[in-house]
């Protein structure tokens, strides 16, 4: 019995003596800053979770001196989102395999994407070749026209020119509500709060007049009130569904013709040729996205920076449409269009500025 209770009292001892030991331990452990979780095995600093659940479609067109434009759109949508979202892109023969080693050799490596060919014969006898014209017709302008041929399979899917940021979620802009049998919602020029005052200073027609030629008897046969505030097809989401019913695509095709045949389009004010016959199909028949979702004119002389940048950075999509490109010649916010651009692993793209400060 004594040899019993003398050994538990030098169990006892021992096991005090191990407690101090490992207080001892523990405060020179917090002394140099760690914590029980860094002796674990070190994870990997970055995982990406498998994105499941409805694809979220975006088509978006990739032209070959504007790829870089493209690439910094997809990084931007991509970084901002976790939806299952698929980029169909559309291009041209002679950019494809360029595309495809950017896309390969950069984190946009695991993005989900599909590469369409656009056929220009589609727009034989739709639109002019006028040698007069600065810059000659771009046949990726009209993708848009076709959307359901790129999509084949959804019901639903969002266009986005090649000069935009996306800062918020762009499950967020899927999941805008059309009316029924609209087929389509945009962006009304006149009806946004950030645009009011600043489309007519900045010189950009915000109204129907400004896209058609009134004189036309086809124009004014149609009925449509010259004052109707339009829109910016730059940024859209379509009902695909709806799309097909209606027969779209073959409306815009004849409405492109008869231009053709009746030059129907404003030359001296908008100077478009793709905005008018969607302003005729869609009159008065289109839904409308949040206005922050389409902030617009940051490349237009002067009117990017009437925004704020507080505006700026609240605003979840942002648009250089107009001629001053973030990865061209000087224009607002290129800091935002930098922090999203990937450089080309083959060096072929570089964005060039005339000035290298930030309006």
């Amino acid at each position: 019995l004594l040899i019993a209770v003398a050994f538990l009292i030098i169990v006892h001892r021992n096991l005090i003596s191990l407690n101090d030991f490992l207080r001892s331990v523990s405060s020179d452990s917090r002394n140099m800053g760690l914590q029980p979780n860094d002796f674990l095995i070190e994870a990997p600093q970055s995982f990406e979770v498998a994105r499941t659940g409805e694809e979220v479609p975006v088509v978006i067109t990739a032209a070959g001196e504007r790829l870089g434009a493209l690439i910094a759109a997809m990084n931007s949508i991509y970084s901002n989102t976790k939806s299952n979202v698929v980029f169909h892109i559309i291009t041209m023969n002679d950019t494809i395999d360029h595309l495809k080693n950017w896309l390969s050799k950069t984190r946009l490596k695991d993005v989900k994407y599909r590469i369409v060919q656009f056929d220009p014969q589609v727009l034989e006898g739709k639109i002019q070749h006028n040698p007069a014209e600065s810059e000659p017709v771009k046949p990726l302008t009209f993708a848009r026209f076709f959307l359901p041929t790129f999509v084949p399979d959804g019901n639903k899917a969002i266009y986005l020119d090649d000069d935009v940021i996306v800062q918020g979620d762009i499950q967020e802009l899927y999941n805008t509500k059309l009316k029924a049998g609209h087929a389509v919602a945009f962006s009304d020029d006149c009806d946004s709060a950030s645009l009011k005052g600043l489309v007519r200073g900045a010189g950009n027609q915000y109204n129907y007049i400004g896209f058609l030629d009134y004189k036309k008897d086809s124009i004014r046969k149609l009925g449509m009130k010259a004052t109707t505030c339009s829109f910016n097809p730059g940024v859209f989401v379509a009902n695909l569904t709806e799309w097909k019913r209606q027969n779209i695509t073959k409306q815009l095709e004849k409405w492109m013709e008869l231009n053709v045949a009746e030059d129907l389009y404003s030359r001296t004010l908008a100077g478009s040729i793709t905005t008018p016959p969607l302003l005729i199909v869609f009159y008065k028949k289109h839904s409308s996205i949040d206005p922050m979702w389409h902030v617009r004119h940051l490349g237009s002389t002067g009117a990017g920076n009437r925004y704020s940048s507080r505006f700026v950075k609240a605003a979840k999509l942002l648009h250089w449409n107009g001629h001053y490109k973030p990865w061209g010649r000087t224009s607002s916010y290129t800091d935002i269009w930098d922090k999203w651009y990937i450089p080309d692993p083959t060096g072929k793209f570089h964005p060039v500025r005339k000035h290298t400060e930030d309006k």
